[in-house]
């Protein structure tokens, strides 16, 4: 479980990624010098705003669906964009902080680097002056909140260098501090294409070198070490995101340096570890793999990969485990922000960009986490809950400023402050339900965890209030009585309601997606006020607009419909298909339980793949590879997955777009391709969406033998399994709570009453092993 490189990385795409839950850092560069990337979470440009709408928002909406009825979409598009297109403003973007710059006084030659997965800390070795070994080790501690690194010869007075710090926006300074071992610094997130360049995120903080022997100078901005045994570097920051008024994180940094400074290297690693494998540690994947080539390179193991060679299964498994890396090094149950785009790691390339570094609301944000239950990580789940929170009370501005209507709103994407409003052009910025799709998180952290007061406190209050948006803004369709959205579009696709010639049209009333993310919302705030015992007026409203959502259904090819009419796709090769939402992460559909919808979204997903000019990008892969899984058919999910691995991957293992898609003018670092290919490979191993454990539903035919340990199932329950030629070898269950449940392999089905805090152990035709026995 380690990445493995033999030489220096060239620049960011290969640079090792460290992070804290907060502080991000991206290592890259070699013996003779050496960048850190250094982010923050919280560092954004832009500020809160609220955009107007319009004073008889109803009357207006009602003008632009009377239009979409009868079938004049142009004029309803032009409605739409006269009342629901706001002006960007300061919607701003995360930004990279600064890069440490590292000048060694000699280069050196043999040099290895390498991130281990176990533990969390990044190494480079090599052979320095005089051919003397140096090892640098590197972490990011989240128990301490500073990254740290060690410089060392194995003999004494071999290491020298100069640090210093660069900005990475227009206010940025630095200055020696009085110890005479800090350079101290402070900047703004400044920029001026997604915001006007003068409001942003304060920060400030502080680098300190500690040596061992030789000698430290102070001056000019830079330290410089000459002829020590040993240094280290303790790196902090802090912000005034959410404090601004109060001043007391312009101390955070110092304090957090000097105690990490008495704490010493040795004992903050060893701080750092335990705190990390308390998470890492739950989940352990093998994959049956020619032990050599795990100890290849591991860009030479894509390129392998990328030529056609399949049988590195171990970098399947160190794919998944790096995607839980991540999980952790990004995602902490105190981190004050969500992951957002690019996580908490930032090259810079998207922020110049009309993209943004924010928080996409139409998949992006929402596949950083599609592994995180399954993965045995619901803490790093929390900050995406406590985000939703404040998402919902930010939307009910929205609510009411562009509908007229009650509860909350979000579109196609937000950022540090909630942006609730709909993005600022209608052909993608009208996704009426990007809000209640990241909302679905809260729904599968319930599941999941099966947490009461989770429930009571901030996942049912929230939902609740999302469901009264809907039931408030939903309209009957005239020509066919269902209850639909509208105006709404399938993000971010496009259709020909008519002649081709005609033109192309993305606005239309009761998108698919919509109908599913909002029968899924009505299905659970009615079964938690039924649990709960409370809102009866309430649940009577949900189940009669239940009964009038519109059916799935499907089209004249046999797809499933993306849109309420049987439209033609006006881009049959695009990169979203959100109406997958139905079979994954959703459960409305089922091979099982709805054998016709599932052949239809499999030829969905097959006339996506027969497109020449298929937008092929990160989370697309991802999307395919799931979507397969869910379909029970491994192999091709398997094939999906080596694909991004192979394709959509950096040398440093980290997704991106390639150039082209979505206005990208190179390869852009976009991170959910590797949460998204980690979440499939875990639901080709384990899925329990149908109320079902189903133990290996979409096992490929090469991954003939493996193991894993401490795979989540909903209900509260952890799933162990061994496998070997393409058969179930045994497997263990284990319970939360007291509770009942199916466990599915191949055509067998069981039903197992678990006691909590006990294991339950299975051969591979789901016969018990041996009596109930306490969890270990």
């Amino acid at each position: 479980m380690k990445l493995l490189y033999n030489g220096p990385a060239k620049g960011w795409s290969q640079g090792l990624p460290l992070g804290n839950g907060r502080l991000g850092a991206v290592l890259h560069g070699g013996a003779g010098h050496e960048t850190w990337n250094m982010t923050e979470i919280t560092f954004w440009s832009g500020k809160s705003e609220r955009f107007g709408g319009a004073p008889n928002a109803k009357e207006k909406l009602a003008q632009m669906r009377e239009a979409f009825f009868r079938g004049d979409y142009a004029e309803g598009d032009k409605l739409a964009k006269e009342t629901l297109q706001p002006k960007k403003g300061n919607f701003g973007t995360n930004l990279s902080l600064c890069d440490v710059l590292i000048t060694y006084a000699h280069e050196g030659e043999g040099l290895m680097r390498e991130l281990d997965l176990e533990t969390a800390v990044a190494s480079i070795s090599y052979r320095g002056q005089d051919a003397v070994p140096i090892q640098r080790e590197y972490f990011a501690s989240h128990a301490d909140g500073v990254v740290a690194a060690r410089i060392a010869g194995e003999r004494k007075g071999k290491v020298s260098f100069t640090l210093r710090l660069q900005g990475r926006t227009d206010t940025f300074a630095t200055w020696n501090e009085e110890d005479g071992e800090s350079i101290g610094f402070r900047a703004q997130a400044t920029e001026s294409i997604h915001s006007d360049g003068t409001c942003g995120v304060m920060a400030q903080g502080l680098a300190r070198v500690a040596i061992e022997g030789g000698k430290l100078l102070s001056e000019d901005g830079q330290l410089t070490v000459e002829g020590a045994d040993a240094a280290v570097i303790y790196f902090a920051v802090a912000t005034d995101f959410g404090r601004e008024n109060d001043d007391g994180w312009l101390k955070e940094s110092r304090e957090k340096v000097e105690a990490a400074t008495t704490l010493g290297f040795e004992k903050l690693k060893e701080s750092h570890v335990a705190d990390y494998r308390s998470l890492y540690g739950r989940v352990s994947l093998e994959l049956d793999s020619p032990a050599e080539l795990a100890e290849l390179p591991t860009d030479v193991r894509i390129r392998r990969l990328r030529s056609g060679q399949t049988g590195d299964l171990a970098l399947i498994a160190l794919f998944y485990q790096y995607g839980r890396y991540l999980t952790i090094a990004g995602s902490r149950e105190d981190s004050p922000l969500p992951l957002n785009l690019q996580g908490i790691w930032n090259d810079g390339e998207a922020n110049r960009m009309a993209w943004s570094c924010d928080y996409h609301l139409d998949v992006n944000t929402q596949m950083n986490y599609y592994p995180t239950e399954i993965s045995n990580l619901a803490e790093c789940h929390v900050p995406l809950m406590n985000y939703i929170e404040r998402l919902a009370e930010a939307g009910r501005a929205a609510a009411t400023d562009f509908y007229g209507a009650d509860g909350w709103v979000a579109h196609v994407f937000s950022n540090a402050w909630g942006f609730a409003s709909p993005g600022w052009e209608t052909s993608w910025g009208l996704n009426v339900t990007g809000g209640l799709w990241i909302a679905m998180h809260m729904k599968e952290h319930y599941e999941y965890g099966l947490d009461r007061q989770f429930l009571t406190r901030q996942a049912y209050p929230v939902m609740k209030q999302a469901a009264l948006f809907f039931l408030d803004y939903m309209t009957v369709h005239p020509k066919y009585g269902w209850l639909v959205t509208g105006p709404s579009n399938s993000p971010e696709n496009s259709f020909f309601p008519g002649a081709p010639e005609d033109g192309a049209q993305q606005l239309s009333m009761g998108t698919t997606m919509d109908q599913m993310l909002v029968h899924d919302l009505f299905v659970f705030c009615l079964e938690a006020a039924e649990q709960l015992q409370i809102d009866a007026e309430f649940r009577a409203q949900l189940r009669a607009a239940i009964r009038l959502l519109p059916p799935l259904m499907i089209g004249k090819r046999g797809q499933l419909q993306e849109w309420l009419e049987d439209y033609e796709e006006a881009q049959p090769e695009h990169r979203h298909f959100s109406h997958l939402y139905g079979l994954y992460p959703g459960s409305q559909i089922d091979p099982e339980q709805t054998p016709e919808l599932a052949a239809a979204i499999r030829n969905t997903l097959l006339g996506r793949m027969q497109q020449g000019e298929l937008e092929d990008i990160e989370f697309t892969a991802a999307l395919f590879a799931s979507g397969f899984s869910r379909l029970h058919d491994g192999d091709r999910a398997a094939s999906h997955v080596r694909h991004l691995i192979g394709e959509l991957c950096f040398d440093n293992l980290l997704s991106y777009s390639k150039p082209g898609v979505a206005g990208a003018e190179t390869n852009i670092f976009v991170i959910d391709g590797n949460f998204g290919g980690t979440a499939a490979i875990a639901d080709m191993l384990l899925q329990s969406h149908a109320g079902v454990i189903h133990l290996l539903p979409a096992l490929p035919q090469d991954w003939a033998s493996g193991s894993y340990r401490g795979l989540r199932a909903k209900g509260g329950i952890e799933v162990d399994a061994t496998w070997e030629s393409g058969r179930l070898g045994r497997t263990t269950i284990k319970a939360d709570k007291a509770c009942e449940v199916s466990v599915r392999y191949g055509g067998e089905t069981v039903k197992l009453t678990l006691e909590a805090g006990l294991s339950y152990r299975l051969d591979g035709e789901l016969n018990a092993l041996e009596r109930a026995s306490k969890i270990e």
